[in-house]
């Protein structure tokens, strides 16, 4: 048991994406019936824009920036000063999710694409490990590795799901997060622009 609940908090990129899609379902069922393809595919995207880019990337800040040490032994590497550097590009990437939560598609597609070069590079980089080195640390491979190629292609499915099938004008999806958070002055707070 100790070593599973050490394997989730180790597992963060697969385990706060998952947590998102819980928070989600139970969103989803405890909001506004009936309930809509439409809200769903909000809620769901949503959710995972908070929990597996803004959190998972924000906890990945403070795992290479504080924790570097332990961080590079779960990829089987050497600590190096490089990690402050992947940790501040996560918390760029984690605030960044946070504030395409309430935009529009253009704006979540960019706070898509970023994290999704990195873990695909990474992807690439920890198959050279395993093949060259025979790095099979749990950071660099197994289940780490495959989240790395499928949570982008996850994440980019639910941003087209959403995009397909906007809220329509005044609803809202049942997070209760708003629509569009446009600052300006007289601009709708409705459904995101799509």
């Amino acid at each position: 048991m100790v070593e599973l609940i050490g394997l989730l908090i180790a597992g963060y990129f697969v385990t706060l994406p998952v947590l998102g899609m819980l928070v989600a379902l139970v969103l989803i069922a405890i909001g506004p019936k009936p309930i809509t393809a439409a809200r769903v595919y909000e809620t769901l995207l949503r959710q995972f824009l908070l929990f597996g880019i803004g959190l998972a990337y924000v906890v990945n800040f403070i795992f290479h920036s504080f924790f570097g040490e332990l961080a590079a032994s779960l990829i089987g590497w050497e600590d190096s000063p490089f990690q402050f550097e992947v940790g501040v590009a996560s918390l760029g990437f984690g605030l960044v999710g946070f504030f395409a939560i309430r935009r529009d598609t253009a704006v979540r597609f960019a706070a898509l694409l970023g994290p999704a070069a990195f873990v695909w590079g990474a992807a690439v980089g920890h198959i050279i490990q395993i093949v060259t080195a025979g790095n099979h640390s749990p950071g660099n491979a197994g289940f780490m590795l495959y989240a790395d190629i499928l949570l982008p292609f996850i994440s980019f499915v639910l941003l087209w799901l959403a995009a397909r099938h906007p809220l329509p004008e005044g609803q809202d999806a049942p997070d209760g997060v708003g629509g569009t958070a446009d600052l300006r002055p007289g601009v709708s707070h409705g459904s995101p622009r799509r």
